[in-house]
């Protein structure tokens, strides 16, 4: 049977605003995929609380990941939008050429993570590490440490075992007695602590040269074309910040908000404030000077690539990382 031209008409016309219909639905689709790990920090109240998907009427699934480095690879799929990763990571995907943003300092490392040498193990100093199997995730904030601090203390890399564990394998590794030393973070650290002793730390590293920070990341496209819901993100982990820095006190083991970190990490909520107070959390403020993205997180993402290709983990260092940085959604933040 054939379709007259009018029928022929609005059969297209139908048609064509189906597709239009369906197109606008795609667009204004609201969600998003945000990669988290088992850092200890107050975004774990946000994701509590549902406070952000109440602000922006987002759909939001988290995901946890068992490091940056598969965060990274995530967000390089496709499959996630938002990730939290140390600042190694980070600077391998830059490196490697994704299309991200750091757009916020999810903390700044200080004590949080660290070198805990087995009781019994022979190892008082960085020197003693020779011949040692030392457990550190590669491409981590700590294995970026263990590497520089072995090199301050004329450590040959190459005489020292280090081996290539996520955490949970590290505290499974670290139970059976299979290594000897272990550079990493919280919940694991804690517990590593029980039968060893801590002879380096973030910050003790990062005072000889080697900052190291955690980060949220953005696929570059999916944020400019979510502004709103950016600014809103910022405001929201700005606030879970202050609310720990001004409650300190507040968040024992019994709280609701250690309660909640505790949930999100699986960490043993009595140890979730004392790992906390290892942190520190920039203000919005500070997130915007110079010492983190205004500046220096930059420069570290510089001496962090160096390291990485003298791994082997990158091709090649980029001229200058403040290309991979904004501070745009904070300073809109900021402005509202």
């Amino acid at each position: 049977m054939k379709l007259s031209m009018t029928k022929l008409t609005k059969s297209l016309l139908l048609a064509t605003a189906a597709c239009l219909a369906f197109s606008a639905f795609a667009q204004s689709k609201k969600e998003v995929t945000f990669a988290h790990q088992d850092m200890i920090v107050p975004l774990r109240t946000v994701m509590e609380s549902g406070e952000l998907e109440k602000a922006t009427g987002y759909k939001i699934n988290w995901r946890m990941f068992g490091g940056g480095g598969d965060v990274v690879r995530a967000m390089a799929s496709g499959d996630v939008q938002i990730g939290e990763a140390g600042s190694s990571p980070i600077v391998a995907a830059a490196s490697q050429g994704q299309d991200i943003k750091l757009f916020w300092i999810l903390d700044d490392i200080a004590e949080a993570e660290a070198l805990i040498v087995r009781n019994g193990s022979g190892i008082n100093s960085v020197k003693d590490l020779k011949g040692k199997k030392v457990a550190t995730p590669f491409v981590s904030t700590a294995h970026y440490q263990l590497m520089a601090v072995m090199k301050v203390n004329g450590v040959d890399a190459k005489s020292v075992n280090v081996m290539n564990l996520r955490p949970p394998e590290i505290a499974a590794a670290w139970e059976r007695g299979d290594i000897d030393a272990a550079f990493i973070w919280d919940p694991v650290l804690t517990k590593i602590k029980g039968n060893g002793k801590m002879i380096e730390s973030s910050k003790t590293i990062g005072a000889k040269g080697f900052p190291t920070f955690d980060g949220l990341i953005v696929n570059a496209k999916w944020a400019a074309e979510n502004e709103a819901f950016m600014v809103q993100l910022v405001k929201i982990l700005a606030k879970a910040d202050e609310n720990y820095r001004a409650n300190k006190a507040k968040w024992t083991a019994d709280s609701a908000e250690a309660k909640a970190v505790a949930k999100w990490t699986k960490a043993d909520v009595k140890d979730v404030p004392a790992t906390l107070a290892l942190y520190t959390f920039p203000t919005m403020e500070e997130q915007v000077g110079p010492k983190w993205l205004g500046g220096a997180a930059a420069k570290a993402m510089t001496s962090t690539a160096e390291f990485l290709k003298e791994q082997g983990r990158i091709q090649e260092i980029k001229p200058s990382y403040s290309a991979f940085i904004t501070d745009a959604y904070i300073k809109k933040a900021m402005a509202k």
